[in-house]
């Protein structure tokens, strides 16, 4: 997979955050009474704000400027973090902090630092084929209700609708959207800080002043990158 521009949650952090579906209803004619009625489909696409991102500190407009530099616009491709503690299954119940922990040999990084692991664990059971509207996950060390949670795959966001089936600890859920690029059986689902590959919506979206206080509060929107998607599965990038 190509190497993206990331958002650096730290860093750039919103006031709040937007991450809302943005589905695609076909026109499904007329009811009697000559209402019009929507069919439901599998397209559809994530539209996300990020509101009131301050701009104070030096390094903060450093990074600022060298993300829009980097983009050039809505041509340029970005990983951003999509903040979902407020419906992440947490076991606990409450927002909970990512664990940090050495190799087996109990020795770090050689420059010190220590690999992370999120407080939540969540596995996929079978493999899932792009297109996929449900998807069958394993509760490995999470909150047992995976209905109306957020998580991300190779930087492709999702959103689990109900339950279709549970059996144990593997339950069946709809998702939103349509899955992107093959999830293979076994894998890890980033569960604590999805993330989610996006276009700028607009190419001047970032846009900044400078004033005398020198404290800048702005917001941005962006689109999923759905072309990224459509170009990998047809193979004309890697």
């Amino acid at each position: 997979m190509s190497d993206f521009i990331h958002w650096p949650a730290a860093l750039l952090t919103p006031g709040e955050i937007l991450p809302n579906p943005v589905p695609f209803t076909r026109s499904g004619g007329r009811t009697i009474n000559g209402i019009e009625r929507g069919t439901r489909t599998d397209r559809g696409f994530w539209h996300i704000a990020m509101v009131d991102v301050v701009l104070h500190e030096t390094a903060q407009r450093r990074t600022w400027n060298a993300i829009r530099t980097a983009l050039g616009g809505r041509a340029g491709l970005l990983v951003i973090p999509v903040w979902s503690f407020d419906t992440a299954p947490y076991i606990s119940g409450q927002t909970e902090p990512d664990i940090y922990v050495p190799h087996s040999d109990q020795t770090p990084f050689s420059d010190g630092t220590l690999y992370r692991q999120g407080s939540i664990s969540i596995n996929t059971v079978e493999n899932v084929p792009i297109g996929a509207t449900t998807i069958k996950l394993q509760l490995l060390h999470a909150e047992p209700d995976l209905a109306g949670i957020r998580f991300s795959y190779r930087h492709a966001l999702y959103e689990t609708g109900p339950a279709v089936s549970i059996s144990g600890s593997v339950w069946e859920v709809s998702i939103f959207p349509a899955v992107r690029a093959p999830i293979p059986a076994g894998s890890e689902l980033e569960v604590n800080l999805p993330t989610c590959l996006v276009h700028l919506e607009d190419d001047r979206g970032m846009d900044i002043s400078l004033n005398a206080i020198q404290i800048t509060e702005r917001s941005l929107s962006f689109v999923e990158a759905t072309d990224y998607w459509s170009d990998l599965a047809a193979g004309l990038i890697t």
